[in-house]
């Protein structure tokens, strides 16, 4: 089987999966939160070397202040078990997003996480986190503009892999296979420069269930898909 170097994933419908169990929402996200742990593993073990997850967007900060809160908590949890997670296996976490949005003690854990895994040779996980691609291109523009300014960057220097430099996905390839849960089907202000030739797959699995065995599916179902980046199948 051909699996896909990098796997980017929205982790949608927590909120429904512990409704229909007659919990609140906030359990959800907790159970959410502990699979991202399983399918990081299990990933790795298929081969995948690069795993980007859509935690918290910047239009998440409209949703109910209880549940805002609660995801901020939940942040400030993950952070602390995924140090542990990274040093047992090897991971190599960066976080993506507009970090500045965020109080001080979570951009603290961020630091604190990217610095000790920032040596890891397993796999690579990005979170993204008040990530919104909007936000992330115009942040990108804003730098280019001032190094303009600055005198370190002409017009002439301007092309798409300078652009990415300027990313908050610098250094990252871009994703091969992206795939939603819970069945919605729109990207959600994620990746879109990074997502241009990306194969997606839509499951109505919620994410709290996605497993191994829903994983492969989208990894068969990559398998399927004919990658031409605009070109013509020569016979």
């Amino acid at each position: 089987m051909n699996v896909p170097q990098h796997i980017a994933i929205i982790l949608d419908g927590n909120g429904r999966w512990a409704k229909a169990k007659g919990m609140p929402r906030n359990y959800g996200h907790a159970q959410g939160s502990k699979n991202v742990e399983k399918i990081c593993e299990t990933a790795y073990k298929m081969g995948v070397k690069y795993l980007t997850v859509y935690a918290f967007s910047t239009e998440n900060w409209n949703r109910p202040q209880n549940e805002v809160d609660a995801l901020m908590g939940l942040l400030r949890n993950y952070m602390k078990t995924c140090l542990k997670t990274a040093e047992k296996n090897r991971m190599k976490v960066r976080v993506i997003g507009d970090k500045t949005g965020l109080d001080e003690d979570i951009r603290t854990r961020i630091e604190e996480l990217e610095e000790a895994s920032k040596n890891n040779d397993g796999l690579n996980f990005q979170i993204a986190i008040n990530y919104g691609s909007r936000d992330e291109m115009i942040r990108a523009m804003k730098k280019m503009v001032r190094d303009c300014e600055a005198g370190l960057l002409r017009e002439e220097d301007v092309t798409e892999e300078r652009f990415e430099a300027y990313l908050d996905t610098c250094g990252i390839p871009d994703p091969d296979l992206l795939i939603r849960t819970s069945g919605e089907q729109r990207i959600s202000n994620y990746l879109l420069w990074q997502l241009a030739y990306t194969e997606f797959y839509f499951t109505d699995v919620l994410w709290p269930d996605f497993s191994k065995k829903e994983l492969e599916k989208a990894i068969e179902q990559y398998n399927s898909r004919d990658r031409r980046y605009g070109k013509i199948k020569e016979d």
